[in-house]
């Protein structure tokens, strides 16, 4: 055999060593980066094992708890939506005792609490035979004392903040500021009001009186619903509902609480259903993992391709 023939056989062993060492590599990365995903999908799967709540019939009789905590707006864990479906899932267990509305809200959408607020009085009319309570801890103000109104009875502990029964419309006005700084505001509209309350044009005072009006019409609307909750236990002060705040003591004075007492203490003495089964409905881990995990998935990926070299592609 010739010196060339051996050099052309090395060169293509050469070549087959180098392609099978490229292809060990390339199928041993695309095995780590399976694993990698079988993994996350495991733990996915075993943190819905571990944080799964059913809310279907409980075992044996009980106090159905929904809490009403944070901010009532769309989106959040105290929408209306959430809200409303908790309340309907505790009424139609079989074992349900009572219904205790835990509430710590400094409140929220006045639409939203309305809507809560309809959805406890309906409830209330079809499950006449379990009652509803509501439980105020740190803070029940504005749209999350307007949900508490709709309850039989509203327990509070004595340091509460309770009340803010009125209606606010944020804004701000940076024209003096606009000025000193040489800025004019160009703004086209179709419609004579549709830039009503711009913050970078004055303030007109008839569009003043128009956002006034409508304040008090929704004020009114939030009144009514208490009235109609509270009924003769309200005192017709005059400060009622001008907005401002009280203690939890000082509520129970005015009629806008009943009486003190916590979760517990409703359940045990007053419901008489000492096993507390909660509602709820929040995002548990799985579905934060879930969620954030489906956000980094295409960010991994794009991530692992770039870091695997070219020759392995």
């Amino acid at each position: 055999m010739t010196e060339n023939d051996q050099g052309w056989e090395r060169g293509v062993i050469e070549k087959l060593a180098t392609a099978a060492l490229k292809e060990q590599r390339r199928a041993r990365a695309w095995g780590i980066f399976f694993k990698l995903l079988t993994f996350a999908y495991l733990t996915v799967i075993i943190l819905l094992a571990v944080d799964w709540k059913g809310y279907g019939e409980s075992k044996g009789r009980h106090t159905a708890l929904v809490e009403i905590n944070g901010l009532i707006a769309p989106g959040t864990d105290a929408s209306a939506e959430k809200i409303s479906n908790a309340l309907n899932s505790a009424f139609k267990d079989k074992n349900t005792q009572g219904v205790v509305l835990r509430i710590n809200s400094p409140g929220g959408s006045p639409v939203q609490a309305q809507t809560i607020y309809d959805e406890m009085r309906r409830l209330r009319q079809k499950y006449p035979n379990i009652p509803l309570y509501a439980v105020v801890e740190d803070l029940c103000a504005s749209g999350g004392y307007y949900a508490a109104a709709a309850a039989d009875r509203i327990y509070v502990s004595r340091a509460s903040i309770v009340g803010s029964i009125g209606v606010r419309m944020d804004g701000f006005g940076v024209t003096g500021l606009m000025e000193k700084l040489g800025i004019e505001r160009r703004l086209l509209t179709a419609g004579d009001n549709k830039g009503m309350l711009d913050p970078f044009l004055p303030l007109e005072e008839r569009h003043k009186e128009y956002a006034q009006a409508l304040m008090n019409e929704i004020h009114q609307q939030f009144i009514v619903a208490v009235r109609e909750g509270r009924g003769k236990r309200l005192k017709e002060a005059p400060e009622i509902f001008s907005g401002l705040i009280w203690s939890g003591s000082r509520s129970i004075e005015l009629g806008l609480a009943d009486a003190l007492g916590s979760l517990d203490h409703v359940a045990r003495e007053v419901i008489k259903a000492e096993d507390i089964v909660d509602y709820t409905q929040k995002e548990n881990i799985a579905e934060k993992f879930a969620r954030r995990l489906g956000a980094g998935v295409a960010a991994g990926l794009l991530e692992f391709a770039a870091r695997v070299p070219a020759s392995l592609r």
